[in-house]
């Protein structure tokens, strides 16, 4: 799979272990940055991930930052997105068995990385169930409409 990666100054040490991680699982990753500590704005690079995941240049996205909820309040304003903060492997799972999320966010100053690469890992090892779950993703595509 192609992965996009993406964190903020808080997050960009785990997103690199992460990267080499998906690396080593054999995934292609398209990294959208930060690679320093230097203050930024984590909107910008959800919304780079983001769009990458949405336009099909990516089969899903992981972005970083201190907590991983900005990440996922930003990700989810890009028409497409399915953003989930897990950290934790329990919810990783859930939320692509049951939300088929394709965004994963994660924080920083949260999870230990070992733990974080369990996460991803898991992230991307389960797959969608379908089923019931197919009328409740469709709910949430129509919400991105509810407005237009």
């Amino acid at each position: 799979m192609k992965i996009a990666v993406g964190a903020d100054h808080a997050g960009y040490l785990l997103k690199d272990r992460l990267r080499e991680t998906l690396a080593r699982l054999g995934h292609e990753v398209a990294d959208f940055g930060t690679n320093g500590p230097d203050s930024v704005d984590y909107p910008d690079f959800a919304r780079a991930v983001g769009t990458a995941v949405a336009r099909g240049q990516a089969d899903l996205g992981l972005l970083v930052c201190g907590t991983g909820v900005g990440m996922a309040i930003s990700a989810n304003k890009v028409h497409g997105v399915r953003a989930a903060c897990c950290n934790n492997q329990y919810n990783a799972g859930l939320a692509r068995a049951h939300n088929n999320a394709n965004v994963l966010t994660l924080g920083a100053r949260e999870v230990a990385p070992e733990h974080a690469e369990i996460i991803l890992e898991t992230f991307l090892g389960t797959p969608f169930a379908g089923g019931r779950h197919e009328r409740r993703i469709q709910k949430i595509s129509d919400l991105e409409h509810a407005l237009d």
